[in-house]
Parts: structure tokens; C-alpha cells; sequence
């Protein structure tokens, strides 16, 4: 039964950390991008005709 217990400690513990690292990135800017939606009708891939042979 104690390593039930160590292991729900663990892994609360690991998702916490998970938690606050994701929230750091997330008020660093981490997920922000400037740049790409400005560009992305030049990104598409034109649909091309598919080869019969």
C-alpha cells in the first residue's frame, strides 16, 4: 500500500511540473507566432492533377 501512495505522489508531482513549465512558456511567449499567419496563403501547396499513368 506505501508505494501506491509513492507513486500517486509521483506522478502528481510530475504533472505539476509539467503544469508550470507549460504556464512559464506560455507567459514567456513560447506559443506566440508573429509571423507565420501573415505569410500562410503563400505556404499552401497548390492542388496538382493526379498522374493516370
Amino acid at each position: 500500500m506505501k508505494i501506491m501512495f509513492l507513486l500517486i505522489l509521483f506522478s502528481i508531482t510530475i504533472a505539476a511540473v509539467f503544469l508550470l513549465v507549460y504556464l512559464w512558456a506560455a507567459r514567456n511567449g513560447q506559443f506566440d507566432d508573429q509571423y507565420t499567419p501573415s505569410i500562410r496563403m503563400l505556404l499552401d501547396d497548390e492542388l496538382r492533377p493526379k498522374d493516370d499513368a
